[in-house]
Formats: C-alpha cells, structure tokens, sequence
C-alpha cells in the first residue's frame, strides 16, 4: 500500500537542460527570441485573416485554427522553459504539470487534425474546383472543427487521469525542460503498463493516421495535376499546394527525430534529446505564419498593406 500523499504530490523538480547548467542564460536567449517570433507572427496572421474579408475562406480559416494552436503550444512549454534557465524556478506543482501536460499533447494532436483538414482542403480546390463551395460549407467546416476539438480533447483527457492514478513516492524530479506523459508516468513506482500501451496507441490512433491521410490526399492531387494539359496550371495548382507541404514538413519531421530519437538514440545525449524536444514545440510556430506570409499573395499583399497604411498614418 502506497501513502495517500504518494497519490497527490505537491510537486515535481524539472531540471531543465542537464549537463548545461552554466550555459543556461544564453540558451533562453534563442529561445526568447523564437518564442516572440511565434506570438507576434501568429497574432498578425489571425489579425489579417479577421479583418480582410477576401481571406475568409476555408484554407485560411484553417489557418487561423493553426495559428491559435501554435501559440497555444508554444505558450504551454516556453515560459515556464525560460522562467526556468534564467531564474532557476525548476518547481512545478503536481496540477500544473497535469495541465502542461494535457495542453501540450492536445495542441501537438489538433495541429496535426488540422494540417490533415488543410490536405482535404487543397484536394476539394485541385480535384474537384468547380464544387468546392459547395463541398467545404460552412456547415461542414464546423462540423470538421467540431470532430478535430471532440477528437483531440478525447484522446488526451484519459493521460490526466492515467497519471493521477499513480503514486509518486519516490524521486519527483523531472529531467526535462517541460512535463509529458510518459516522462512523468516513468517517476511512479508503479506498474505503468497502461500508460505505456495508450502513450504508444495515440499518436497511432491521431498522428500517425493523419499522415496516411494526408499521403493519400496528396496523391490524389498529384494524380490530377499531372493530368492537366497546360504547364503553367500545373504550376499554379502545385504553387497553391507549397506552403502547406513546408508546414507539414517543419511540424512532422522534427516531431518524428525527436520520437525516433528517444526510443533508438540510447548514445545521443539528454541534452542534445531535450534541445531538440524544446525546438520542435518551438521552431513551427515561429515559422507557419513566415512561411504562408512568403507564400501566399494574399496574406502578402494585405501584411504589406497594413504596414504602408501604418506608416502614412
């Protein structure tokens, strides 16, 4: 039998980044940095699509969607990172952690809900043109942001309440920069079985089915686009498709090292393991809204127009 205060810690220690510890001050600094690039694009971003009445279509709602999320997941994990390189606040009480945790992986599997609706999105546009407005109605776009929010909300919940079932008698401390579930299930002295099955059973039920979707999406837009007779409407469904596929390339492939990583990479570093792990629920957000500002004419031509106005003013 377990002490009753074994099952509600006061709170964990995370230790940040090991091994580093004197070089802590000047790695918040990059990550200060990055984390303002991410608020102030994204804020701009969903400032743009609110106000400009020709960017109030599916895509760039969708958009919108990412670019609240990314700040959601940006916000969860870099303030509490750098309150702990330049302060030394490394304590975490047992609530906060939970609800880190949960905001972190929602936003990490929402993001990626969300990316595969932006597949759907550019297979309606590029496959069938003529019936887009009909197929993506306002309608089945909330009914799609609906089943994203129920979706994620479902999976993730149960990890708060897989976690409050363990007891923590033991050491609390964290060698992390941030709390996840598997990172702070692995501190109880229990068996955590369960929490291992379903931390493995998640990403295969959301993230890693939402990548097959999105593959099978894309070969079905370059099974159209090949078949168009003109080069440049060629061009130009690809050019509509580019900004999308650097954003599904910047969030999954760090994702996935940092995953791969962790199981595999016994002789990488924990250091080296949890820079990297700080840089893939950072680096996206800062770059989605730099990515679709450069490649996208209309979010371009509007960011231009705003600053102009601003400086006549």
């Amino acid at each position: 039998m377990y002490n009753l205060s074994c099952y509600n810690p006061s709170s964990f220690i995370l230790v940040g980044i090991p091994g580093l510890e004197k070089f802590h001050i000047w790695i918040g600094i990059p990550f200060c940095v990055i984390y303002v690039v991410a608020i102030v694009g994204n804020c701009i971003l969903l400032y743009l699509i609110a106000v400009e009445r020709s960017l109030h279509e599916p895509m760039f709602f969708f958009l919108s969607m990412l670019g609240t999320t990314d700040l959601i997941l940006s916000t969860t994990t870099v303030p509490k990172l750098l309150s702990n390189l330049w302060r030394g606040s490394q304590e975490i009480t047992f609530s906060g952690c939970l609800t880190q945790m949960f905001f972190l992986h929602f936003s990490f599997v929402v993001d990626s809900a969300i990316l595969l609706a932006m597949a759907f999105d550019r297979y309606v546009a590029i496959c069938f043109p003529l019936r887009y407005t009909t197929i993506l109605t306002p309608q089945v776009i909330i009914k799609l942001v609906a089943s994203i929010v129920v979706r994620s909300f479902s999976v993730i919940l149960p990890d708060v309440f897989l976690l409050k079932r363990l007891p923590f008698c033991g050491t609390r401390i964290i060698p992390h920069t941030y709390c996840e579930h598997i990172g702070v299930a692995r501190l109880s002295s229990a068996d955590i079985s369960i929490n291992i099955w379903y931390g493995f059973a998640v990403p295969l039920m959301t993230v890693i089915s939402d990548v097959i979707f999105i593959a099978v999406s894309y070969t079905f837009i370059l099974h159209a686009v090949f078949q168009l007779s003109s080069q440049g409407a060629r061009q130009k469904a690809l050019s509509t498709c580019g900004s999308h596929v650097c954003v599904i390339l910047m969030f999954y492939t760090p994702a996935f090292f940092s995953i791969l990583a962790h199981r595999f990479g016994h002789s990488v570093p924990r250091n080296v393991l949890i820079l990297f792990a700080n840089l893939y629920v950072t680096i996206p957000p800062a770059l989605n809204p730099i990515v679709y500002g450069v490649k996208t004419k209309q979010i371009q031509d509007r960011f231009i127009l705003l600053f102009s106005l601003k400086k006549t003013q």
